[in-house]
């Protein structure tokens, strides 16, 4: 495993940041989900080291997150959510720089840097310095040093914010082409649910400081509830308080299509019974995908 945590809990003074987190994660791309709040960037923190927890034990690549943070963070690349470039340097010189800090002889980091900046889509503006950089080259740039000293587990911390579409969705694509062929496991802390569901097979939702819902995305979804999408004929309102009453989430779109979310216990022949109290014919029933959004709401407790 590459990620194994048990009973793990952190307060800052009388806040509540992680309150008992079990996680056992494997191989390949994992999104870390969860509110303002929810813990995920002490999570991040406590397993690079960087924080000590209160509580609990863990191990990332089976070094011991108390005992062994400076071994594990040889092994793993971090991209933080804000700026950590040095005035004055080029790009070149800065993730060169990275390698060395990671343990890197210098010629070895400064060949490979020349590497990661020409993979990240840099390699022609690799000796700009960093102020003349926009705010989608310093995001490849802070993916760059992540990656130079070819870690075997990446931390991404917020990897599109600030992107206009055109970027964040390369970005994206790097993303999942580091996680399918460059053999390295990937954790992305992120609050666009999109990004988590493009790039990653497997969720860990947080809230309140523990782990609301982990597991494959797709069963997840399929678990929690059934998503149908449904169009009716007559007056609508006494049958949608019917649904609403049995647990269903009722959503209408602009072109009077309602988006029915039935629990996973529910027979669908519930619906159709409650239309026939109602005096409501159904003239549409077709099963659709849910997404991450909608496993996201539910499981936080929110709309």
């Amino acid at each position: 495993m590459n990620i194994e945590l048990k009973d793990l809990r952190f307060n800052y003074g009388k806040i509540v940041a992680l309150a008992g987190v079990d996680l056992s994660l494997g191989e390949g791309a994992c999104g870390l989900l969860g509110p303002n709040g929810a813990g995920k960037s002490t999570l991040l923190r406590i397993l690079l080291g960087f924080l000590k927890p209160d509580r609990g034990e863990g191990r990332v690549l089976g070094y011991d997150i108390r005992r062994d943070p400076f071994a594990i963070r040889r092994l793993v690349g971090y991209m933080p959510e804000d700026d950590c470039l040095i005035p004055g340097m080029d790009a070149v010189t800065f993730t060169a720089y990275f390698g060395e800090l990671s343990g890197m002889p210098r010629q070895e980091a400064m060949k490979r840097a020349h590497d990661v900046l020409f993979y990240v889509g840099l390699g022609e503006a690799r000796y700009r310095n960093l102020e003349t950089y926009s705010a989608g080259m310093k995001q490849r740039l802070k993916l760059a040093q992540a990656l130079v000293h070819d870690p075997k587990l990446l931390f991404l911390d917020e990897p599109t914010s600030n992107l206009d579409p055109q970027g964040r969705t390369e970005v994206l694509d790097l993303i999942k082409d580091i996680s399918s062929k460059k053999d390295i496991s990937v954790l992305i802390s992120s609050h666009i649910l999109t990004d988590i569901e493009y790039t990653c097979t497997y969720v860990v939702i947080l809230n309140q400081g523990k782990v609301a819902a982990q597991g494959d995305i797709e069963a997840l979804k399929e678990i929690r509830f059934s998503l149908f999408e449904i169009k009716t004929k007559g007056e609508s309102g006494s049958f949608l308080r019917a649904l609403r009453d049995r647990g269903c989430k009722v959503e209408e779109t602009e072109d009077q299509i309602l988006k029915v979310y039935m629990p996973a216990d529910m027979p669908r022949r519930e619906i159709f019974e409650a239309a026939v109290r109602e005096n409501v014919q159904i003239r549409m029933f077709l099963k659709s995908r849910t997404s991450l959004e909608d496993l996201f709401a539910r499981t936080v407790g929110v709309d």
